[in-house]
């Protein structure tokens, strides 16, 4: 098994970026898959980074964090970067897991990165291994 994969992690929220970067990792290296991680200061320059290296890669693993706010912002997000990474995955043929957490507050936030509870970082890591096989 030769696939490579990009783990595409937005360092905003750091200690949820780290969990989800550890349990994507550790997925992989179970699996026997080659990866490199790089970071994006936030969630919505993912997509870019994605398409930047999309002829490097076999998948691709997206990794963050977006807490709701006072204000729309956090749907304008959401919404604009799981769309344009559907339409990545999907316009190239190529598998992206999405472990991108869209969360009501900090502490659901860490429940959902946390190694020894619900890793959305590992989620992402297995469908996207799922997809290449």
């Amino acid at each position: 098994m030769n696939n490579k994969i990009l783990i595409v992690s937005a360092n905003y929220y750091r200690e949820i970026s780290r969990n989800l970067e550890l349990g994507a990792s550790n997925t992989l290296k179970e699996n026997g898959y080659e990866y490199e991680v790089i970071n994006a200061p936030g969630c919505f320059e993912i997509p870019y980074l994605i398409k930047k290296n999309i002829d490097n890669f076999d998948g691709f693993i997206s990794l963050g964090c977006i807490i709701k706010g006072d204000t729309y912002h956090f749907e304008v997000i959401a919404n604009e970067t799981s769309r344009k990474i559907m339409d990545l995955s999907v316009d190239f043929n190529i598998p992206i897991g999405f472990g991108i957490l869209t969360c009501y507050d900090l502490e659901q936030a860490k429940i959902r990165s946390d190694v020894n509870q619900k890793n959305k970082g590992q989620e992402a890591a297995l469908a996207c291994i799922q997809l290449l096989k």
